[in-house]
């Protein structure tokens, strides 16, 4: 695989719901939610000082809430932003919001009313399951990728934003939205420019601790790849996920991601053709050295890639399945 300059958070850099300062006008805080699919926790940032805004205020977690309190007493909240609507990102928000009377900011909510229903099957009984070992570690060297464990449903944004909207201004600083689809549908990143710098919030759709799963059927491996080319075309001077610590050379990393996605999509085509016809076969199959309770998350990114393959006309399914699934027989046409 293309090699990827993943960038770590040592444990001992951080205390939990401490405020620490990461970057100028750029405050974090830290919730204790750790996990194989959250790293060490839920990065919460405040933008500026007396008039703030506030980015993915995180999951619904007495000590984090009582933590963004405290952090926040004193200051004026004029925006809340929502990078997505996972279960670790925007729960919070609804708190925040009755707290300070600030409006949310985001693309929308989880999945467009109007978006297909679309049933992506399931994993085969005992798959992704290691008998002999049950752990929350974190992904190993391969920077194996990640799937979030549940969804915020009933998040609607105050404030619907486009890339290019302003969601807020500050004091020498402003946030304007950025659309990055493929995570979710309504992944959306936010850029802080202050003049002096140009800080890209970059929530799960670059991090530096691991890949981001790209699960259907709200993720989307066609839009997430076009989504990594709009940032690597960038030129930020930094970017800031939601979980982890901040990425030097923005540009530089994602071309890194890039070439890791080109390359696994090549050797899925090769799998296929080799005769590996199902997504559990191929998992296990490219995804040996990674820990088997990571299989399941892996195999949504295969049938993201997949799907995409299908759509280009790379790979069929066979049968009278209308769309890719988990348990699909996938066949070189």
């Amino acid at each position: 695989m293309s090699p990827i300059d993943f960038v770590s958070l040592d444990t001992d850099s951080f205390d939990y719901g401490a405020v620490a300062d990461v970057a100028p006008k750029v405050r974090r805080i830290i919730a204790r939610n750790p996990s194989k699919f959250t790293y060490h926790g839920t990065g919460t940032y405040i933008v500026g000082r007396g008039d703030v805004a506030v980015i993915d205020p995180g999951p619904v977690l007495d000590s984090h809430r009582d933590a963004l309190a405290a952090a926040l007493r004193g200051e004026r909240v004029r925006a809340i932003l929502v990078t997505h609507c996972h279960s670790d990102h925007s729960p919070l928000a609804a708190w925040l919001r009755a707290e300070t009377g600030a409006s949310t900011f985001a693309f929308g909510p989880h999945r467009r009313p109007d978006a297909p229903e679309w049933d992506i099957g399931t994993d085969p009984d005992g798959f992704g399951i290691d008998p002999d070992e049950e752990t929350e570690e974190m992904p190993d060297g391969d920077g194996a990728p990640r799937v979030e464990e549940s969804t915020d449903t009933d998040f609607v944004p105050d404030v619907a934003v486009v890339t290019g909207d302003v969601a807020v201004r500050g004091d020498g600083w402003s946030m304007t939205a950025l659309h990055t689809p493929g995570h979710t549908s309504n992944h959306t990143c936010f850029v802080l420019a202050d003049g002096s710098a140009r800080t890209l919030f970059t929530g799960d759709h670059v991090m530096g601790w691991s890949t981001t799963v790209v699960s259907p059927p709200d993720g989307d491996m066609a839009a997430y790849f076009e989504s990594l080319r709009v940032v690597a075309g960038r030129a930020d001077d930094v970017a800031i996920p939601t979980h982890g610590a901040p990425i030097p050379d923005p540009s530089g990393y994602v071309h890194q991601l890039i070439a890791h996605r080109v390359e696994r999509e090549r050797q899925i085509v090769e799998a296929v053709r080799g005769g590996l016809t199902t997504i559990p076969a191929i998992v296990t199959d490219l995804y040996a050295a990674v820990r088997i309770e990571l299989h399941k998350p892996a195999a949504r990114s295969v049938l993201s890639h997949l799907v995409k393959l299908v759509d280009e006309g790379v790979v069929a399914i066979t049968g009278d399945e209308p769309r890719p699934r988990l348990d699909s027989v996938y066949v070189a046409p």
